[in-house]
């Protein structure tokens, strides 16, 4: 992923809402979301590459979504696939903070990531580039290719966007319509992460369109205070036309 937006328990009507870019080359395999033949209870994406996944949500309510931190010149060629981290995480019945306090003494031998994982109640946050453990409370929270909250353009733009929708009218169509915004950031706004001001300009939009890399999906997530989920994941061509769509919808299960 590279961006994600969060509002935990920040509505009456939801305990969580989400709306999500996933950002890749587009040679590399993926399925779209469904529920997992080998894990039932996860629906999900899933990189058809390593595996594992960038954004779940399981009939029990749990959640994980997860973004790349940017530095190329700290990559790891060798690395295990980050994606397994929410994968694993969405298979088991562990806690997020335990689950993270297991994570944290291996987190090192990833490739920087930045991890969201919740189970219906709580939500936490770990990075392996900060190395702490964060329980968020209440409120929205804007995740790009960096820290939770740095203030990239696209974070601002998105958070701003969803707490304006979260005092108006929140839906699966206006999430996914706030994720659709194609304008890249003025050159003076742009962060410095290594890949060349060209690069960066690219990647400042909240949806990205740059030929073979780009966003492969945009997912709009809502739980709503009384378990019913909708889950609606749209999928993008090179060009940046819409190529797909999943709509699904269940109630969570106690």
């Amino acid at each position: 992923m590279c961006l994600i937006l969060v509002a935990h328990r920040a509505h009456p009507a939801y305990r969580l809402v989400v709306a999500a870019n996933r950002d890749e080359w587009f040679r590399r395999p993926t399925a779209a979301a469904a529920f997992w033949s080998d894990a039932p209870q996860v629906f999900a994406g899933r990189d058809l590459e390593q595996n594992g996944t960038w954004l779940g949500v399981t009939t029990g309510g749990r959640f994980a979504a997860i973004t790349n931190f940017r530095d190329p010149g700290s990559h790891l060629p060798d690395a295990p696939s980050r994606g397994r981290l929410v994968a694993e995480y969405l298979r088991t019945d562990v806690g997020p903070a335990d689950y993270l306090a297991q994570l944290r003494p291996e987190a090192s031998t990833y490739n920087g990531f930045s991890l969201l994982v919740g189970d219906g109640a709580a939500l936490y946050y770990l990075s392996n580039r900060e190395g702490e453990i964060r329980e968020l409370g209440p409120g929205v929270y804007g995740l790009s290719n960096h820290l939770l909250d740095v203030p990239w353009p696209k974070v601002r733009r998105g958070k701003a966007g969803l707490a304006g929708q979260l005092e108006r009218c929140v839906n699966a169509e206006t999430l996914l319509a706030l994720l659709d915004n194609t304008r890249a950031a003025p050159d003076d706004e742009l962060p410095q992460t290594g890949v060349g001001t060209d690069w960066e300009r690219k990647l400042s939009s909240l949806r990205i369109v740059a030929g073979d890399y780009g966003t492969r999906s945009s997912t709009a997530l809502l739980v709503g205070a009384d378990g019913q989920v909708c889950f609606v994941e749209r999928s993008f061509g090179e060009r940046g036309a819409e190529t797909g769509r999943v709509s699904e919808r269940f109630v969570l299960r106690p």
